[in-house]
């Protein structure tokens, strides 16, 4: 059976076009009508090449009370993406050759859409025992180690790149592990605590020493590096200036886009995440969003009694695979972003980033991987309607005006709601 798709807008391109699939890969792509087993016809609405999460956390094994590979997945697919990179820090961690090989398998069994999988570091015979598995990269959370072994972790990496089949890609939460225990064991010493203050006891100086610090050890041992989730302005600037002369990324997550900490006021523990809400005057906002960023959603669901437990034992962590796009969509329409740059911070940069070469763009050979947005569409967040198991999100009654409609994965429709 082959597909084609009809009446397509391009981002890039004036005109409508018809797109054709063969066996999940794109064969051609026609201003004039083609043939096909199966006809969709996307109404003249954009089809932009299937969006990529590079950061999500789908619980599976161990926390599935919280979410797994099904309803994640289900989850991505409504809210338009087509791959999506699972982070390690599971129950077991994902950074043993058992524990990588029994996620793909569970990941096999239930993702309705691509996944790819990030390992977690470990001694190096067990790292190279791993590659053997193809880890998309290797996920190193900062603010979990001291100085010590940071230098053995990469520079152990170094050594697998150099032995190995390993790319030499390394993703980095950045928070650095003793500004953290200090700042936070100051705050817990008052009275009374209240949700705010859990963003000063992990506050803007951890995030900046720790990608001063990762930006210094990736150079060192030759490594490309990917900073998630960056928050900090001051940050920003330290991977900007670091990509001129190394292969540096960085993603951007909604709720920092758009949120700043004076949100714990209204939220309280339910925007609880790692690294936590900036203050406005430190923090990254839609204005930084170019061509060269990259979004991670971070979607990391909890049950409500996780997220309810108060200022330090409340669990960290928001949904935003169905709200993300929606959100970006709305700030177009506002004049904020450039619709040119949409495939480029949900598509292109990522797929490049973790050498995802058959993706990221809509072209003949290329697989058949599609986000199709209606950008007039409007409505409003309704959690109880989303696909995740997560009950909660900050942009829960949020208006929106644009909507992914349809995705498509290898030339399968997963969700459809022209």
């Amino acid at each position: 059976m082959d597909l084609v798709i009809k009446n397509c807008k391009l981002v890039d391109k004036d005109g409508q076009f018809h797109i054709k699939v063969e066996d999940g890969k794109i064969t051609d792509i026609s201003k004039n009508p083609l043939k096909g087993d199966e006809i969709i016809d996307i109404k003249e609405n954009y089809i932009l090449p299937g969006f990529i999460d590079p950061h999500i956390h789908f619980r599976d094994p161990g926390l599935t009370q919280k979410e797994d590979f099904k309803t994640g997945s289900l989850s991505a697919a409504a809210g338009g993406f087509t791959t999506v990179i699972d982070m390690p820090n599971t129950l077991p961690k994902t950074n043993t050759y058992k524990a990588l090989k029994e996620k793909i398998k569970i990941a096999k069994n239930k993702s309705v859409v691509n996944f790819e999988l990030q390992a977690g570091h470990n001694n190096l015979n067990e790292m190279e025992n791993m590659i053997e598995l193809n880890p998309i990269s290797f996920k190193v959370f900062m603010d979990l180690e001291s100085d010590e072994s940071l230098e053995k972790i990469f520079s152990d990496l170094s050594t697998l790149k150099n032995t190995s089949d390993y790319n030499g890609l390394v993703a980095t939460h950045c928070e650095k592990k003793s500004i953290v225990e200090r700042e936070t064991e100051k705050l817990m010493q008052k009275d009374e605590n209240e949700a705010i203050d859990y963003t000063y006891a992990r506050p803007t100086e951890s995030e900046d020493e720790s990608v001063k610090q990762a930006i210094e050890l990736a150079r060192a041992n030759n490594l490309r590096l990917h900073v998630c989730h960056l928050s900090s302005t001051k940050s920003l600037s330290l991977v900007k200036n670091a990509s001129k002369n190394m292969p540096v990324s960085w993603e951007f997550t909604p709720h920092h886009l758009l949120l700043d900490n004076s949100a714990y006021n209204t939220y309280g523990t339910f925007i609880k995440t790692n690294p936590p809400l900036r203050p406005k005057e430190k923090s990254v906002t839609i204005k930084d969003l170019d061509e060269k960023s990259i979004i991670g959603t971070d979607h990391a669901p909890h049950t409500l009694k996780d997220k309810t437990k108060g200022v330090w034992q409340s669990s960290t962590g928001i949904p935003n695979l169905e709200t993300v796009v929606p959100l970006l969509l709305t700030e177009v329409n506002k004049g904020n972003i450039d619709l040119k740059v949409i495939p480029k911070i949900f598509s292109k940069n990522a797929s490049e980033v973790y050498g995802l070469e058959n993706k990221g763009e809509i072209a003949i050979g290329k697989d058949a991987d599609f986000t199709v947005i209606d950008l007039k569409q409007s409505g409003k967040f309704n959690i109880e309607e989303f696909q995740t198991k997560a009950e909660y999100s900050p942009f829960d009654g949020w208006e929106y005006i644009g909507l992914p409609v349809m995705t498509i994965v290898n030339g399968k429709t997963v969700m459809n709601k022209l």
